[in-house]
């Protein structure tokens, strides 16, 4: 098939909606990101809110989606996603918060979605995919917006610490900052008045809470160490149920939809504490993520009733996570296990957030607690101007999915305190 002869065959599939593109795989390569790729399709996107594209931001094409364009001089919000997410997660909430006077900028992260210039390889270099990168890639999206700053930046999951980081590293621009579903410990701590101190013996290391995960009755892993091997892209991306229906239970399990979600303080950082979470996140050491989710598959029935995640939209991340794999949101991962990026960020070791700041979660949310005592520790150390904590009663994990409108009602509070 010819270039032109495919691209008319893709427009006119586009026009179908993604439901229609779904089995196509035909405009990008899988797992081979390309430059050529168009905008979403407008029936993807609620009324308010276009697809675009910004050329050579940190050698990126950032895939954006954007609200509260139409005039200028409006306060800009800079939102990011999480795993596995596109800047489409925050479809529910943008318009609001354009109709509110904000110009709302959200893109596809590096290793997501319709950005390109990142390699989705398992083998790739992961330097580019340290955290102070991805703050150099945020830094250079709202420069090339015309932005000297943000009234806030937003993050959820992932994109969480992202936000806390940007908040860190540049108060200047990042003015304010709201962080969903994963609390901010903190910054490092480098060893302190240890110049006269001799020398401590550390003697031979012990097994490791991994090992003792190994060890329990039920042996265990911790998500991200799976996220971190080779064959968690391919046991995804390529499930036994297929994509769509992988990605439709790994938003079920972790949604307040799943009645076993509970979440509760964890005492402490140990093996038999953490397996008191679900398997999502502690897993049965022989299993994938997608026989993982598998086990928890929604009825046709709740499928249907589902309205914070109908088809036709879950139908939007089979389509651009079939194309991309997942590779690249793994590879983060992958980056925060190596020493390269925690030494770089030690350089803003003892630094808070001093910014005004905010936590949003789901009530059903185990992302709050996951890190023992991350929570407390960012009300009580790491962000000092910390304006609030939110746990949205009916939501889990997705909160900006699930209650958006609380979701979206929050953050223009929040940002009415610092206007």
């Amino acid at each position: 098939m010819g270039d032109l002869s495919r691209r008319k065959f893709l427009a006119a599939l586009s026009v179908l909606g993604p439901a229609s593109v779904a089995g196509s795989r035909l405009f990008a390569q899988a797992g081979s990101p390309s430059n050529a790729l168009d905008p979403y399709p407008a029936q993807w996107l609620p009324t308010g809110i276009r697809s675009r594209f910004v050329n050579n931001v940190n050698g990126l094409r950032v895939h954006v989606l954007e609200a509260g364009y139409e005039s200028a001089n409006r306060p800009a919000l800079l939102l990011l996603h999480g795993f596995p997410e596109l800047a489409y997660s925050w479809r529910k909430v943008m318009v609001p918060l354009a109709q509110a006077g904000y110009h709302v900028i959200v893109p596809d992260l590096r290793g997501y979605g319709r950005t390109t210039g990142w390699n989705a390889d398992y083998d790739t270099d992961l330097t580019p995919f340290r955290m102070l990168n991805r703050v150099r890639d945020a830094l250079g999206l709202v420069s090339a917006f015309g932005y000297r700053s943000v009234a806030a930046v937003i993050g959820h999951d992932y994109g969480s610490p992202v936000a806390a980081w940007c908040a860190v590293t540049r108060p200047d621009v990042f003015r304010s900052v709201v962080l969903m579903s994963a609390p901010f410990g903190g910054t490092a701590a480098l060893p302190f008045d240890t110049a006269d101190d001799p020398p401590v013996a550390t003697g031979e290391i012990g097994p490791s809470i991994y090992d003792d995960l190994a060890a329990l009755p039920r042996p265990r892993k911790h998500y991200q160490r799976y996220y971190r091997t080779r064959g968690a892209n391919e046991n995804m991306w390529h499930a036994r149920q297929g994509i769509h229906d992988f990605i439709r239970g790994y938003y079920h399990f972790k949604s307040a939809d799943w009645e076993g979600n509970i979440p509760h303080r964890l005492s402490a950082r140990t093996a038999t504490e953490w397996a008191k979470m679900p398997n999502y996140y502690i897993m049965n050491l022989e299993q994938g993520m997608a026989e993982t989710v598998a086990a928890v598959m929604p009825s046709a029935a709740a499928i249907a009733a589902n309205s914070w995640l109908p088809d036709r939209e879950l139908q939007v991340y089979a389509e651009e996570y079939g194309r991309t794999s997942f590779q690249g949101g793994l590879n983060s991962y992958r980056m925060g296990g190596t020493s390269i990026g925690v030494e770089e960020m030690q350089i803003y070791a003892g630094r808070t957030i001093d910014q005004p700041s905010m936590f949003i979660s789901g009530a059903s949310d185990w992302g709050t607690y996951q890190s023992p005592g991350a929570f407390e520790r960012m009300q009580q150390r790491a962000c000092t101007d910390m304006r609030s904590t939110h746990l949205v009663a009916g939501a889990g994990h997705w909160v900006q999915q699930e209650q958006s409108a609380a979701t979206a009602a929050l953050v223009l509070d929040f940002l009415d305190t610092i206007a």
